[in-house]
Protein backbone atom coordinates (compact mmCIF):
# COMPACT_ATOMS: atom_id res chain seq x y z
CA UNK A 1 0.00 0.00 0.00
CA UNK A 2 1.15 3.22 -0.82
CA UNK A 3 2.38 5.98 2.09
CA UNK A 4 -0.33 8.69 1.55
CA UNK A 5 -3.21 5.47 0.96
CA UNK A 6 -1.48 4.17 4.36
CA UNK A 7 -2.00 7.62 6.40
CA UNK A 8 -5.41 8.39 4.67
CA UNK A 9 -6.70 4.71 6.20
CA UNK A 10 -5.10 5.46 9.65
CA UNK A 11 -5.75 8.88 10.25
CA UNK A 12 -2.80 10.38 10.09
CA UNK A 13 -1.24 13.21 7.38
CA UNK A 14 0.09 12.12 4.22
CA UNK A 15 2.91 14.65 5.41
CA UNK A 16 3.45 13.43 9.25
CA UNK A 17 3.72 9.73 7.76
CA UNK A 18 6.43 10.81 5.68
CA UNK A 19 8.51 12.16 7.88
CA UNK A 20 7.77 9.30 10.01
CA UNK A 21 9.75 7.60 6.93
CA UNK A 22 12.68 9.81 6.92
CA UNK A 23 12.78 10.13 10.47
CA UNK A 24 12.65 6.03 10.14
CA UNK A 25 9.52 6.15 13.26
CA UNK A 26 7.00 4.11 11.21
CA UNK A 27 5.16 2.07 13.34
CA UNK A 28 4.58 -1.02 10.35
CA UNK A 29 7.14 -1.87 7.79
CA UNK A 30 7.45 0.66 5.11
CA UNK A 31 10.83 0.63 2.00
CA UNK A 32 11.13 2.98 -0.79
CA UNK A 33 10.86 1.14 -4.46
CA UNK A 34 13.40 2.09 -6.93
CA UNK A 35 11.03 4.56 -8.60
CA UNK A 36 10.98 6.62 -5.34
CA UNK A 37 6.82 5.76 -4.36
CA UNK A 38 6.98 4.35 -0.34
CA UNK A 39 5.60 1.73 0.06
CA UNK A 40 4.12 0.46 3.20
CA UNK A 41 3.89 -3.22 4.21
CA UNK A 42 1.19 -4.06 6.37
CA UNK A 43 1.51 -6.99 8.99
CA UNK A 44 -0.82 -9.66 8.21
CA UNK A 45 -3.68 -9.58 10.50
CA UNK A 46 -6.29 -12.99 10.82
CA UNK A 47 -8.84 -11.28 9.49
CA UNK A 48 -10.37 -9.95 13.28
CA UNK A 49 -13.10 -8.57 13.80
CA UNK A 50 -14.27 -4.84 12.81
CA UNK A 51 -16.30 -2.90 15.53
CA UNK A 52 -18.40 0.57 15.28
CA UNK A 53 -17.64 2.93 18.49
CA UNK A 54 -20.11 5.79 18.41
CA UNK A 55 -19.67 8.07 21.42
CA UNK A 56 -21.22 11.25 22.98
CA UNK A 57 -20.11 13.36 25.53
CA UNK A 58 -23.31 13.87 27.94
CA UNK A 59 -26.71 12.06 28.78
CA UNK A 60 -28.76 14.24 27.05
CA UNK A 61 -26.87 13.45 23.77
CA UNK A 62 -27.59 9.79 24.70
CA UNK A 63 -30.18 9.82 21.96
CA UNK A 64 -27.66 10.71 18.70
CA UNK A 65 -25.72 7.24 19.86
CA UNK A 66 -28.10 5.38 17.72
CA UNK A 67 -28.27 7.98 14.32
CA UNK A 68 -24.80 8.12 14.68
CA UNK A 69 -24.43 4.05 14.59
CA UNK A 70 -26.84 4.11 11.58
CA UNK A 71 -24.47 6.79 9.88
CA UNK A 72 -20.77 4.94 10.46
CA UNK A 73 -22.78 1.42 10.22
CA UNK A 74 -24.17 2.42 6.42
CA UNK A 75 -20.62 3.68 5.38
CA UNK A 76 -19.09 0.38 6.51
CA UNK A 77 -21.56 -1.40 4.14
CA UNK A 78 -20.58 1.12 0.71
CA UNK A 79 -17.16 0.36 2.03
CA UNK A 80 -17.32 -3.25 2.35
CA UNK A 81 -16.92 -3.47 5.80
CA UNK A 82 -18.23 -6.27 7.72
CA UNK A 83 -19.67 -4.99 10.90
CA UNK A 84 -19.06 -7.69 13.50
CA UNK A 85 -20.70 -5.16 16.49
CA UNK A 86 -21.50 -1.87 17.60
CA UNK A 87 -20.42 -0.29 20.59
CA UNK A 88 -21.34 2.74 22.42
CA UNK A 89 -20.17 4.93 25.37
CA UNK A 90 -21.70 8.12 26.87
CA UNK A 91 -18.43 9.99 27.81
CA UNK A 92 -15.89 12.95 27.61
CA UNK A 93 -13.27 12.69 24.69
CA UNK A 94 -11.14 14.17 27.13
CA UNK A 95 -11.70 11.37 29.92
CA UNK A 96 -8.97 9.03 29.11
CA UNK A 97 -10.97 6.65 31.87
CA UNK A 98 -13.58 4.78 29.12
CA UNK A 99 -14.40 1.42 30.41
CA UNK A 100 -15.99 0.40 26.36
CA UNK A 101 -13.04 1.86 24.42
CA UNK A 102 -10.37 0.53 26.78
CA UNK A 103 -12.06 -2.99 26.58
CA UNK A 104 -11.83 -2.62 23.01
CA UNK A 105 -8.42 -1.37 22.31
CA UNK A 106 -7.23 -4.42 25.00
CA UNK A 107 -9.13 -6.45 22.72
CA UNK A 108 -6.61 -8.31 20.10
CA UNK A 109 -9.38 -9.96 18.39
CA UNK A 110 -10.79 -6.40 17.27
CA UNK A 111 -8.47 -5.70 14.31
CA UNK A 112 -10.51 -2.44 13.05
CA UNK A 113 -12.50 -0.24 14.86
CA UNK A 114 -14.83 2.48 13.15
CA UNK A 115 -15.42 6.14 14.65
CA UNK A 116 -17.69 8.95 12.64
CA UNK A 117 -15.11 11.50 13.40
CA UNK A 118 -11.61 11.48 15.15
CA UNK A 119 -12.50 13.27 18.08
CA UNK A 120 -15.11 10.53 19.21
CA UNK A 121 -11.76 8.36 20.33
CA UNK A 122 -10.25 11.31 22.06
CA UNK A 123 -10.24 14.83 21.38
CA UNK A 124 -6.07 14.48 21.65
CA UNK A 125 -3.71 12.26 20.91
CA UNK A 126 -5.18 9.68 18.31
CA UNK A 127 -2.16 9.86 16.25
CA UNK A 128 -0.49 7.81 19.21
CA UNK A 129 -3.07 5.33 19.24
CA UNK A 130 -3.33 5.44 15.30
CA UNK A 131 0.46 3.78 15.89
CA UNK A 132 0.25 1.86 18.82
CA UNK A 133 -2.92 -0.14 16.83
CA UNK A 134 -0.64 -0.37 13.40
CA UNK A 135 2.28 -2.19 15.03
CA UNK A 136 0.04 -4.82 16.16
CA UNK A 137 -1.52 -4.76 12.33
CA UNK A 138 -4.96 -3.13 13.66
CA UNK A 139 -6.46 0.06 13.11
CA UNK A 140 -8.76 2.78 13.78
CA UNK A 141 -11.06 4.12 10.65
CA UNK A 142 -12.41 7.46 10.58
CA UNK A 143 -15.67 8.33 8.66
CA UNK A 144 -15.52 11.75 8.12
CA UNK A 145 -11.90 12.87 8.51
CA UNK A 146 -12.54 16.81 7.51
CA UNK A 147 -11.79 19.27 10.55
CA UNK A 148 -12.59 22.71 10.39
CA UNK A 149 -11.93 25.54 12.85
CA UNK A 150 -14.80 24.94 14.35
CA UNK A 151 -13.76 21.36 15.87
CA UNK A 152 -10.42 22.85 17.17
CA UNK A 153 -12.86 25.78 18.77
CA UNK A 154 -15.17 22.95 20.21
CA UNK A 155 -11.71 21.03 21.29
CA UNK A 156 -10.78 24.70 23.14
CA UNK A 157 -14.43 24.68 24.62
CA UNK A 158 -13.98 20.86 26.07
CA UNK A 159 -11.21 21.37 27.55
CA UNK A 160 -11.34 24.63 29.21
CA UNK A 161 -14.98 23.17 30.70
CA UNK A 162 -13.48 20.44 31.89
CA UNK A 163 -11.08 22.30 33.93
CA UNK A 164 -13.02 24.82 35.12
CA UNK A 165 -15.76 21.56 36.46
CA UNK A 166 -12.67 20.06 38.02
CA UNK A 167 -11.91 23.35 39.94
CA UNK A 168 -15.38 24.35 41.30
CA UNK A 169 -16.06 20.71 41.97
CA UNK A 170 -13.11 20.67 44.32
CA UNK A 171 -13.56 24.51 45.27
CA UNK A 172 -17.79 22.61 46.14
CA UNK A 173 -16.38 19.73 47.65
CA UNK A 174 -13.86 21.78 49.92
CA UNK A 175 -16.63 23.98 50.65
CA UNK A 176 -19.00 20.87 51.70
CA UNK A 177 -16.34 20.08 54.01
CA UNK A 178 -15.95 23.17 55.67
CA UNK A 179 -19.79 23.28 56.30
CA UNK A 180 -19.77 19.97 57.77
CA UNK A 181 -16.65 20.79 59.87
CA UNK A 182 -18.14 23.68 61.24
CA UNK A 183 -21.11 22.37 62.02
CA UNK A 184 -19.92 19.46 64.24
CA UNK A 185 -17.82 22.09 65.90
CA UNK A 186 -20.84 24.11 67.16
CA UNK A 187 -22.56 23.29 70.73
CA UNK A 188 -25.95 21.36 70.62
CA UNK A 189 -28.08 24.08 71.39
CA UNK A 190 -26.96 26.42 69.04
CA UNK A 191 -28.77 27.38 66.02
CA UNK A 192 -27.34 26.92 62.77
CA UNK A 193 -27.33 30.24 60.46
Amino acid sequence: MKLAEWARSFGVHPQTAYRWFREDRMPVPARRLPSGTIVVDLPDSPGGRAVVYVRVSSHDRRTDLEAQAGRVTAWCATQGIRVDEVVSEVGSGVNGRRATLARLLGDPEVATIVVEYRDRVARFGVEHLHAALAATGRRIVVVDTSETIDDLVGDMVEVLTWMCARLYGRRGARNRAMRAITATKREPGEAAG
